[in-house]
């Protein structure tokens, strides 16, 4: 299967849609957060041909591999190697004052999940890594073999939403006395020996959730979110757009609070008049979170979990 064939953008049309009353005007900027395999970079250049992308990604493989696909486009595509909260840093170098869209697909890219070497999936024998940039930071492993039991129970409660993350790590701690954890089957059939047979009986494979931990801890993402959600809504000029998929509760979370946020008026209560300082940055343009069709999550499975925010600057902040 060839990586375009494998890698389906995720709620494409629906991305596209909302970005696009922002991008129709000649060198209007948009931003592609979470570049990836560069699907959702692709179609934003070619459904406005008045636009120029930005795109960040910490992987330098997937900036190798996007930048063959998006090399048709020659200098309306500018790929540079980033993690999605240096936003601000990367618009200032390239003297870019404000964008009109911004698109963040967040969590782990089909791209890493699908390369097995990377140890992002349970399904199948990896070396536990799990980092989105290989050339720096500490892998799943070394997470696992050296944090204390108490800050292991933390992360997988907090970042995995696990009930049994005590037992989980109880286990983890007993086996990497005897041998430290290098390879990610042996911890999935740690996780399954360890679960009472209740908590194996729902939710799909028994590690997703510690898989999920490891992955938020090696690569902070959860700590980036939550600088680069309002990194970006600062970006954006007034009329601008962005549109955030997330795929689980966590990451969902964050996003809901920040455009709420801005949607929100912050006057004293009981004024007759609202001052302008105290109006609302943002508006709402999705009600609650939007979720992926039938159609699309049966064309792609990884689509399911899919939940898309977006928002409209609507007037710029005034102090």
């Amino acid at each position: 299967m060839s990586s375009n064939a494998r890698h389906v953008p995720v709620m494409l049309q629906r991305c596209l849609d909302m970005l696009a009353p922002a991008l129709t005007e000649p060198g209007a900027v948009v931003v592609d957060c979470t570049l990836g395999a560069g699907g959702h970079s692709e179609a934003l250049l070619e459904r406005f041909p008045e636009a120029r992308l930005v795109a960040l990604d910490r992987d330098p493989t997937a900036l190798a591999l996007a930048g063959e696909r998006l090399a048709r486009f020659g200098d309306r595509a500018t790929l540079v190697r980033a993690v999605y909260h240096e936003l601000p840093e990367v618009l200032e170098r390239l003297g870019i004052p404000r964008v009109q869209g911004v698109l963040f697909d967040l969590g782990v890219s089909s791209m890493q999940l699908d390369e097995a070497d990377r140890g992002f999936a349970y399904a199948q024998d990896a070396p536990l890594d799990m980092r989105m940039d290989q050339t720096t930071g500490i892998s799943a492993a070394e997470v696992l073999n050296t944090y204390p039991p108490g800050e292991l129970v933390r992360i997988l409660r907090a970042y995995g939403e696990e009930k049994q993350a005590k037992r989980i790590v109880s286990a983890v701690v007993r086996e990497r006395e005897k041998e430290p954890f290098t390879n990610s089957a042996r911890l999935v059939e740690l996780i399954r020996d360890a679960l009472p047979q209740a908590a194996k009986r729902t939710g799909g494979n028994p590690a997703k959730r510690t898989f999920q931990a490891l992955r938020i801890e090696v690569n902070g993402e959860l700590v980036s979110v939550e600088r680069a959600i309002p990194a970006a809504v600062a970006a954006l000029a007034v009329g601008g757009r962005i549109a955030v998929l997330s795929y689980q509760s966590l990451e969902d979370r964050i996003v809901k609070a920040v455009f709420a946020a801005g949607a929100t008026s912050t006057a004293p209560a009981g004024l007759p008049v609202v001052p302008e300082r105290y109006q609302p940055r943002l508006k709402l343009l999705t009600r609650g979170a939007e979720l992926p069709t039938e159609e699309e999550v049966a064309e792609n499975r990884r689509a399911a979990p899919a939940r898309l925010r977006g928002a409209e600057r609507i007037r710029e902040d005034i102090l």
